[in-house]
């Protein structure tokens, strides 16, 4: 893809509000916000591939149901997500099937 920086992270970023379900919106689009414009090559580059993924399977990986694949084990995968969502109390506003998922973690 010919894309330019500030184009990438536009696409990444609406990308990451316009999922197939509210609860990855919730979660994607404030970490996006937050953290997209501060990460390095290796991490874009893996956000970008976790944008590709099928929001039930990031849904699981995010919540803890199932481990995250051994190639999204970095900073900026599942676990940073649901880190973020953690701090930012989202859980909250969540649906309850959501909330009884997400268990806190150690920073």
């Amino acid at each position: 893809m010919n894309e330019t920086a500030e184009n990438r992270l536009k696409r990444m970023n609406m990308r990451s509000w316009r999922r197939g379900t509210k609860e990855m919106d919730m979660i994607l689009g404030p970490y996006s916000d937050d953290r997209l414009a501060t990460m390095d090559a290796a991490d874009l580059e893996l956000y970008d591939a976790l944008l590709l993924e099928n929001d039930q399977d990031l849904y699981q990986w995010v919540s803890g149901q199932v481990p995250a694949p051994e190639r999204f084990a970095r900073p900026a995968g599942p676990s940073s997500l649901k880190r973020c969502a953690q701090s930012r109390k989202l859980w909250r506003s969540m649906p309850p099937s959501f909330a009884a998922s997400v268990r806190l973690i150690p920073s």
